[in-house]
């Protein structure tokens, strides 16, 4: 309760200090922080619900191969040989649950859903892991400038509006008529609430690396809940698309926590 109080005292100092639209300087920064991580979530959900959960899933863990590339190009930072070799891989992982006709011929196969639909929501997940990714690189371009409960408020309500932005553009601005899809809907909020907290509670008491990895489990947790939920066996062109992404994702994470840590041990030196 005392570090809830804290945090609260702190996130209340930092709007009286900064107001609800932060630094003159920073407003613009955080305005693309905001549209960003909503594109990226909107993106998924739409992901999720025109191609299998494993697919999309596996698609947006790519996010960590865009991150170094967006950060050589943005931050100046190095791009290695090794950074290279994982972005061929999570490609080749892409290529393989996209299985696109000019490559796999005009008849694609083991794909149940009409192709049209496995493709928007492979550009759908593809879309949204840059869109993390560049989200990543501008909150890594903020630094401790800003303080983290403006980054959010950014992401909360520009989330808010953009949804019913397109909401009324779709005209899909009502309810699903069937009370189960309702409770589906508030249990969706929890969840993902849920995950966005223990998350952040994660990266609080332990460095980025391990619980970067550790998060590859959600892939792991996508194919199992598909088959259990949803009666849906995974293919192998899905299974290999899936190695291939988390091993390129995993490595690229842990050559950058490898590196980190030898900069620091150096510095203590």
């Amino acid at each position: 309760m005392c570090e809830v109080a804290t945090q609260f005292a702190a996130g209340r100092h930092c709007f009286r200090r900064t107001g609800f639209l932060g630094p003159k300087g920073k407003r613009i920064v955080l305005f693309l922080r905001g549209l960003l991580g909503s594109s990226a979530m909107i993106l998924v959900y739409y992901a999720f619900q025109v191609m299998p959960l494993a697919d999309a899933t596996v698609i947006t863990f790519s996010s960590p191969v865009f991150t170094s590339l967006f950060a050589w190009i943005f931050l100046k930072e190095k791009y290695s040989l090794w950074d290279l070799f994982f972005t061929l891989i999570t490609i080749t992982g892409v290529v393989l649950i996209a299985r696109p006709p000019f490559l796999f011929g005009s008849t694609v196969p083991e794909i149940e859903e009409s192709y049209t639909d496995h493709l928007k929501g492979t550009i759908a997940a593809i879309a949204s892991a840059v869109a993390g990714a560049l989200t990543f690189v501008i909150l890594r371009k903020v630094g401790k400038s800003v303080h983290y409960f403006l980054s959010i408020w950014y992401y909360a309500i520009i989330g808010l509006i953009v949804c019913i932005i397109a909401l009324f553009i779709i005209d899909a601005w009502s309810l699903p008529s069937c009370g189960i899809d309702r409770f589906l809907l508030i249990l969706i909020g929890l969840l993902g609430l849920g995950g966005q907290i223990f998350l952040t509670k994660a990266l609080q008491i332990e460095k980025a690396g391990p619980v970067a990895i550790m998060k590859t489990m959600d892939v792991v947790f996508a194919f199992i809940f598909q088959i259990l939920f949803l009666n849906h066996i995974p293919r192998w062109w899905t299974v290999g698309g899936a190695l291939c992404v988390v091993a390129s994702s995993s490595g690229t994470v842990i050559r950058k926590w490898y590196q980190n840590s030898k900069k620091t041990t150096e510095q203590k030196i």
